[in-house]
């Protein structure tokens, strides 16, 4: 396991009774180096959308326990925050959720020369995503050819 694998593992850990109690949804977790700065970030979400105040509340109730147990040997910036409108699916939840609604899946390399892909989610498994077109035809991806898979954004 990575180190940044290890950080994720221990905050989503620690984070999730917290977040729980709060009565939010802890979405995600990610450790990540931008523009020379480490960020832990938590998404956090609820029916309705999250304000700000809930992201504060979250920072500042789990800010203590990440002084307290000092598992993280870089320095870094915490970030709590909505997942946003196009929030990824990344966990069992999240496919079981938003099955039937429409998303837009990004793929590594070109299939048919295309490497974006929007439908309705239709089915998945361990290792593949199906969709379904606006014609009713299905495509199956295998989840190692997905970059990225999220909610689809309409405006």
């Amino acid at each position: 396991m990575s180190r940044r694998e290890e950080y994720w593992q221990q905050t989503e850990t620690l984070h999730e009774p917290i977040v729980t109690e709060l009565g939010f949804e802890l979405v995600d977790v990610e450790y990540v180096k931008e523009g020379g700065t480490w960020y832990l970030r938590a998404y956090i979400d609820k029916p309705g959308g999250i304000a700000v105040d809930d992201c504060e509340a979250v920072s500042r109730r789990f800010s203590d326990i990440l002084d307290e147990k000092d598992y993280i040997a870089d320095s870094y910036v915490f970030e709590v925050s909505s997942p946003g409108l196009g929030r990824p699916l990344k966990k069992e939840k999240d496919f079981k959720r938003s099955l039937g609604e429409e998303v837009e899946i990004r793929t590594y390399r070109a299939i048919d020369r295309q490497k974006e892909f929007v439908g309705l989610l239709k089915a998945y498994d361990d290792s593949t995503v199906t969709i379904t077109y606006e014609d009713d035809t299905e495509q199956t991806f295998d989840r190692g050819d997905i970059a990225l898979i999220r909610l689809a954004l309409d405006f």
